[in-house]
């Protein structure tokens, strides 16, 4: 059975299949584990579609579920836009250095998505596969690359067969934007997005400008997205 929400926690690095922990519990370590092991790893998105380092996630943000961890920094991006401090200014982490989930009467609480919580953590999925493929990169070469690796990697049927479709199908914003009933939810789909990747490449920073534009989210609240989004990665804001 396909489980998004296992697949978001895979994306995010957050599980380390076969270990009994979690990257939050070895963050200094992911990198070297991802390189000398990285079936192991399980950060599914870096190991299996690149850009590897695009997508560790480092800190409080591991603590968090995949669906929650992109809740609760598109829920900081956004309470940090309202408040008209500059991004700098804003995205510093907290004392405790831990993410916390956004609030149970939010908009942004994965269980309020009108959708389902299953259904919008696969439009979630699928926005960081788009954005993973958005530099041209993943050709057939590639793709047969990828799939060997999924034969290996222990995960279900299902999900083999679904991130085959993925990387087969056209690339759909028109699509990702739909999904994306609420005003909360395109900003999630924008951070989900955004952690997918570490934009290098004018493919990348093209798709994600152009998938603000189709989102319609303004200026200043991207570049807060951006600024806490570094922040988690690095734990330094942009």
């Amino acid at each position: 059975m396909l489980d998004p929400k296992k697949i978001l926690n895979d994306f995010l690095g957050s599980n380390i299949p076969g270990v009994g922990t979690s990257v939050r519990d070895t963050a200094g370590k992911a990198t070297q584990m991802a390189k000398d092991n990285p079936l192991a790893a399980g950060a599914l998105a870096a190991i299996l579609l690149g850009t590897g380092t695009g997508r560790e996630v480092a800190g409080g943000a591991l603590k968090l579920g995949g669906l929650a961890a992109v809740a609760g920094l598109a829920y900081k991006a956004y309470q940090n836009y309202q408040s008209g401090k500059a991004p700098a200014e804003t995205a510093q982490a907290p004392a405790n250095g831990e993410l916390l989930p956004p609030p149970s009467d939010s908009g942004f609480d994965p269980q309020t998505a009108p959708q389902g919580e299953h259904e919008f953590a696969l439009v979630l999925v699928r926005a960081m596969i788009a954005a993973a493929r958005s530099d041209g990169m993943v050709d057939d070469a590639e793709r047969a690359r990828i799939l060997e690796k999924l034969s290996l990697s222990g995960m279900n049927s299902d999900t083999q067969e679904f991130l085959n479709a993925e990387l087969s199908a056209p690339v759909d914003v028109d699509a990702l934007v739909a999904a994306a009933v609420t005003d909360e939810q395109k900003v999630e789909l924008y951070t989900a997005s955004r952690l997918a990747i570490d934009p290098k490449t004018r493919g990348e920073r093209g798709y994600l400008d152009l998938l603000a534009g189709r989102l319609k989210l303004p200026d200043s609240l991207i570049d807060h997205i951006e600024a806490t989004v570094s922040q988690a990665k690095t734990g330094t804001p942009a």
